[in-house]
């Protein structure tokens, strides 16, 4: 049986399964039959900016409905292309749905998606990775992968701009994983003091990934001693959280930077904010523009040397979780909405 999670876009608690039959492929169509994918606040972060970052556009829902975007392995169950063959495997974006029908365009490293409505959307979410039998990397590629290349484009640029010459970067939300990584990244640097800005309930976790110089608790900030200038970035999206960093700092805030959304319920109007303007970051365009800057194979050689690195250690602070099936799913889309997965659990789901 085949179906779609859907979520509904104004009440991210709302979820419900619909069956669906996957129509005939038509010429260089190929259906791929999802395996299993990873479920972090990254996808509650596409969800609540769905409409604003066009999120909802890749793989559309009922109206008032929208099927939540997850990175995972899926395999080719059905192919209209003669270049590709039943059997194989890919690594990149999908739904949360037992299967998504792509219009293939093969090429070096495996297959793009053609279809007409992805063609408007940042072009690297549509590609999708050929692994085949690579089986044994499957967690840590799809919990890890999609986020640490934001932490390395984060880390480039700051490096980029001499850190826009702050002597400490603090990271809001450091539990999250795209914060621990580019914490590993900005440690391995060494040209800035690392710190973190957690709950209480999060403190020794990122104290134990020993990737930060500090970590203090939110209301610590105001009262912290902390090297200036100071530049922030902030994975939370709680306005909060923003303002308290902002007022912290003032003047000496010498970039302010906005990624994710962990805390998504808590955003809204800002105001004006003292120190640096806040700067929407974001990732598609910053790897078009290295894959340009780099030339032929320089962005992935670069990023393939960062990510070796930081998946090596993985393990000793992510335990992968496994759970299959509709209620497992909707079980972890709860949990993941009302911020109750313990960071140091990453968990992937099969249908």
């Amino acid at each position: 049986m085949a179906w779609d999670f859907l979520v509904a876009k104004s009440d991210l608690r709302n979820t419900r399964f619909q069956d669906v039959d996957p129509p005939p492929l038509e010429e260089g169509e190929v259906r791929l039959a999802v395996e299993s994918f990873a479920l972090t606040a990254n996808n509650v972060t596409y969800a609540a900016f769905g409409e604003t970052m066009r999120y909802w556009d890749f793989f559309p829902g009922p109206e008032g409905w929208g099927r939540v975007p997850v990175w995972g392995h899926a395999r080719v169950e059905a192919s209209a292309h003669p270049e590709v063959a039943v059997g194989r495997r890919f690594y990149g974006y999908l739904p949360m749905s037992t299967h998504l029908t792509v219009k293939a365009r093969p090429g070096r490293a495996g297959l793009a998606d053609a279809s007409p409505h992805r063609q408007g959307l940042a072009a690297a979410y549509n590609h999708y990775l050929a692994v085949d039998d690579e089986q044994g990397q499957d967690d840590h590629r799809a919990l890890l992968q999609p986020l640490f290349i934001t932490s390395f484009l984060i880390d480039d640029f700051l490096d980029e701009h001499a850190g826009f010459g702050a002597k400490s970067v603090v990271l809001t939300s450091a539990s999250a994983k795209t914060a621990i990584g580019l914490a590993h990244l900005l440690k391995k640097r060494g040209t800035t003091r690392v710190v973190g800005l957690t709950s209480p309930r999060g403190r020794g976790f990122v104290e134990g990934l020993g990737y930060h110089d500090q970590v203090l608790a939110y209301g610590e900030l105001s009262e912290a001693t902390i090297a200036r200038p100071t530049a922030s970035v902030d994975f939370a999206g709680d306005a909060g959280v923003l303002r308290g960093v902002h007022e912290t700092f003032g003047e000496d805030l010498a970039y302010s930077m906005l990624v994710g959304g962990a805390h998504w319920e808590a955003g809204g109007a800002q105001g004006r904010l003292p120190g640096a303007k806040p700067v929407f970051f974001f990732a598609p365009d910053r790897i078009a523009k290295r894959r340009q800057d780099w030339g032929p194979g320089g962005f992935d050689q670069r990023y393939g040397q960062a990510w070796a690195g930081f998946v090596a250690d993985a393990p000793r602070w992510l335990h992968v979780q496994r759970s299959q099936g509709p209620e497992a799913i909707q079980a972890a889309w709860l949990a993941q909405v009302n911020g109750e997965t313990r960071p140091d659990v990453g968990v992937t789901l099969a249908p």
